[in-house]
Formats: C-alpha cells, sequence, structure tokens
C-alpha cells in the first residue's frame, strides 16, 4: 500500500497496471480489499487505484465532525495527487455516494462513473420508513459489546457467499473501525442527492444485482431516469456485491465501459 497526505490524514490505496486510470471506492464496512477480484483482472489494460477511506484500512482514523464532503476532497486528493484525472471513478454502495460527491465537488477529476448497487443517499434512493429501519438496526449493531460486534449487513448476496471470497470478507470485518461505520452510517442516512443526478454530464455506467435486497433494481431504475447518459447493466442471479458474487460478468461490463469511453486526451 502507498499513501498520500490530505486534511492531515493518511490515505492509504493500492496502484497496479499501466493504461487509463480506473479509480475503485469501496463501500460500507470494508476498505480497498474487496476489489481484488477487479483489481487482479483489470490491471493488464487500466491503471487500477483501490483507495482505503478514512477510517478503512491503511489509512487514518475518521476525525470528529467529518462529512461526506471530506470524503469526497479526500478522494479528490488521491485522485489529483497521482495524475489521474480525468479517470474513470467507480463506487459501491457507500463507495457510489461518495464518489456522486466527488463529481459534485470535483467535476474535473471524474471522465466517467460508474455506479454499483448503489444509493444517491438512503434519503434520496429508499422510503422514509426504511431509512428509520435501517438506522435503528444499524444503532442496535453498534451498541453490541466489542467482543459480538459484526459489521456484516444482511441481504450482501443472493445465496451464500462465494467460497473464495469468506477468507477475505472475515478479514475485512474484523478490522471494522465501529466509529468509522457509525459516521458512515450516519452521513449516509441523511445523504440526499437527488438534485445531482440530472446535472451529471459524462458517461454513467450503472452495474446492480437483480436481486439486490439493499439497494433494489427500482432504485437503479432512479438513477437511469435520472441520469442523461446512463446506462443500466443487470447481473442475474446477483445481490448488493455483485463485483464478488459474478465477478468475470462485472468486471467484463466494466472493461466494455472504460474501452468506450477513454479519458479525454488519451
Amino acid at each position: 500500500m502507498e499513501v498520500v497526505w490530505a486534511k492531515g490524514l493518511k490515505l492509504a490505496y493500492e496502484r497496479v497496471g499501466e493504461g487509463p486510470p480506473l479509480v475503485f471506492v469501496h463501500g460500507a464496512a470494508e476498505d480497498g480489499r474487496v476489489w481484488q477480484p477487479q483489481v487482479g483482472a483489470l490491471a493488464n489494460e487500466f491503471t487500477v487505484v483501490a483507495w482505503d477511506e478514512p477510517g478503512a484500512g491503511g489509512s487514518s482514523d475518521v476525525p470528529a465532525g467529518f462529512g461526506l464532503a471530506d470524503y469526497a476532497d479526500c478522494l479528490a486528493a488521491v485522485v489529483d495527487a497521482l495524475a489521474l484525472g480525468p479517470a474513470c471513478v467507480a463506487g459501491l454502495s457507500w463507495g457510489g455516494t461518495v464518489v456522486l460527491e466527488l463529481y459534485r465537488r470535483h467535476p474535473g477529476l471524474v471522465g466517467s462513473l460508474i455506479l454499483v448497487d448503489t444509493y444517491a443517499g438512503w434519503k434520496g434512493s429508499l422510503p422514509e420508513e426504511e431509512v428509520r429501519a435501517r438506522v435503528e438496526g444499524a444503532r442496535r449493531m453498534l451498541e453490541a459489546p466489542a467482543e459480538v460486534f459484526d459489521p456484516t449487513f444482511p441481504g450482501l448476496f443472493a445465496s451464500d457467499p462465494p467460497a473464495e471470497f469468506v477468507a477475505l470478507l472475515e478479514h475485512i470485518a474484523a478490522d471494522v473501525r465501529p466509529d468509522s461505520l457509525r459516521t458512515q452510517l450516519s452521513v449516509m442516512a441523511e445523504a440526499d442527492q437527488r438534485d445531482l443526478l440530472p446535472s451529471i454530464a459524462v458517461p454513467t455506467l450503472l452495474i446492480w444485482g437483480e436481486l439486490d435486497a439493499r439497494s433494489p433494481l427500482r432504485v437503479a431504475r432512479q438513477f437511469e431516469q435520472a441520469i442523461p447518459d446512463a446506462k443500466l447493466v443487470v447481473i442475474p442471479a446477483c445481490g448488493h456485491v455483485s463485483h464478488l458474487e459474478r465477478p468475470e460478468r462485472f468486471n467484463e461490463a466494466v472493461r466494455e465501459f472504460c474501452r468506450a469511453h477513454p479519458p479525454r486526451g488519451s
């Protein structure tokens, strides 16, 4: 892992490969390791970067009062420090919300978007009663004693997790910091980015699991209707983490999109 510094924080990332820049942004209760199937497969054609957001992996803890704009600014600092922009930036779930905020605040760094099983914030994508239920579920999770704390969200997979990724997911879950998760979920619950979607002026790929229980296909349809130049790819028999359940199909969709929409000047 390499690091850059922004807002007084150490930001860790992995960078592999050569070619057009492709930046992956993980979801809540995760770190950059969750993109291993993509980093390994796509580095033969792209400069692939997977960061650890503040509070995750090798990055510094989240400071008090950290908000969505701060996450986006830190991501911008990584893209800028590596001279990657304008890059294709891909975000999963909570990571997609961070990527949308990156586009709002730093549009010059974004050449195209890949939004994966994500939200325009919970407030912007889910019914009010669902948001309340998730906030209550998060409260109970975070109040659990350390010895039984389990940061695994229900409904991530359509069936059992793929056997080859079980150990990886266990390692990632063991490293989740409760304070980081509390901040992520609090920010996500209040975020509403519906105003941003119609103004997105870069090619956008939406990748959704057909059976996603956390961000259902109706959310994907909302994105598809609101973003002017959006294409939706639905991966059959997948839940919320299609990049792990069907990595070959996922990587194929990413590769095709990035080839069709190379960064300006490449």
